[in-house]
């Protein structure tokens, strides 16, 4: 398995990837907004045997501090529970920390995302429509967020998923 960039070829694949890992197209339609906006920071691929089996995206988002938005991921079922769903989230963290990012947001279940340091208490004094239990915050470059307060905006796009 490998862990790509998204290229121009790839998208259909994702597309599939998204449609059969959540069982509808929401997420699907969300990755191609996201993309339409301009509002997708970077995409990666995982690739087993030339197949494109998984993906992930990080996206722009308004916030006090630099920060993007994690999500969709999504891994075909027949590779779920193998690992690639967290090499996939794993790479793109280590990506936007590099690139300068100060924190990332996610909306999701906190058993999977906990263990990769995402905490619902860091992320519950930001104001968000996303606000509650599954919203969750993950500093990079040290131990905490700049501002444990503000308001955040993901992108449009997410106002779609209903």
């Amino acid at each position: 398995m490998i862990i790509r960039p998204e290229a121009p070829g790839d998208v259909a694949a994702i597309r599939i990837v998204e449609e059969v890992a959540f069982g509808r197209s929401a997420e699907a339609r969300l990755v191609d907004d996201l993309r339409a906006a301009g509002d997708s920071v970077f995409s990666l691929v995982a690739v087993d045997d030339n197949t494109v089996v998984g993906h992930v995206l990080f996206s722009r988002m308004k916030a006090p501090f630099p920060a993007l938005a994690l999500g969709p991921v999504a891994v075909l079922h027949e590779y779920q529970r193998t690992g690639f769903g967290s090499r996939l989230t794993r790479q793109g963290i280590a990506r936007g920390e590099a690139a300068g990012w100060l924190g990332i947001f996610v909306l999701g279940d906190p058993a999977f995302y906990q263990r990769f340091g995402f905490d619902v208490d860091k992320a519950s004094g930001f104001v968000s429509p996303y606000a509650g239990s599954h919203l969750m915050a993950l500093p990079l470059g040290g131990n905490e967020l700049p501002t444990d307060a503000g308001i955040i905006e993901h992108a449009a796009a997410f106002a779609k998923l209903g």
